[in-house]
């Protein structure tokens, strides 16, 4: 596998780098890949915008960072504003589509995933588990790693007490993602 470059993007608050560092244990620890993760944040402790770098590969990854993104998560409109140009041409773009609504910038070969991530997250009854709704949504769109790998890792992560949340939350995206109506959207 070459190296695979995901950034995720939102405000602080919303699990991004918590999000990125899951899936790099994902990969290192259930796949027995490498992996690099980088993060950056406002000085808020909350509603700051922040961005992590995860960058996956099955041999030593020799720079933490990567000119273009093969995927982007944004969950924030100002983020997904930062980032966007750094996405691929041919890459893959996953937004919260309640809180990135306007698409602009994004080149007519990305693939397009839109999932309402907050919406479900309420639903479920805590809306910061939005995360975790698009770690099950990423995990089902790409099959980077089995959803049990990354249930694994979610549990040895979070506190117990929030576990059956954030269970909850990634089986949502994951059965968000397998309905037969989710298709990249190719209109902008």
């Amino acid at each position: 596998m070459k190296p695979l470059s995901i950034r995720l993007c939102g405000y602080g608050g919303q699990g991004i780098i918590l999000s990125a560092i899951i899936l790099g244990e994902t990969a290192v620890t259930k796949q027995g890949l490498y992996a690099v993760q980088t993060q950056s944040y406002g000085s808020e402790a909350r509603g700051g915008q922040c961005q992590s770098e995860l960058i996956i590969s099955d041999t030593p990854i020799r720079t933490p960072i990567q000119e273009k993104n093969d995927i982007l998560v944004a969950l924030f409109q100002t983020a997904f504003r930062s980032y966007v140009p750094g996405l691929k041409k041919d890459g893959l773009l996953i937004v919260d589509s309640e809180l990135v609504p306007d698409l602009s910038g994004v080149g007519s070969e990305v693939s397009i995933y839109k999932i309402p991530a907050t919406e479900i997250a309420i639903g479920l009854g805590n809306k910061m588990a939005a995360n975790m709704v698009v770690l099950g949504y990423l995990q089902a769109k790409t099959n980077l790693f089995t959803k049990e790998h990354l249930l694994d890792v979610v549990r040895d992560t979070v506190k117990p007490r929030f576990w059956d949340l954030n269970k909850r939350a990634v089986e949502a995206g994951v059965q968000f993602a397998l309905d037969p109506e989710d298709k990249a959207d190719e209109t902008l």
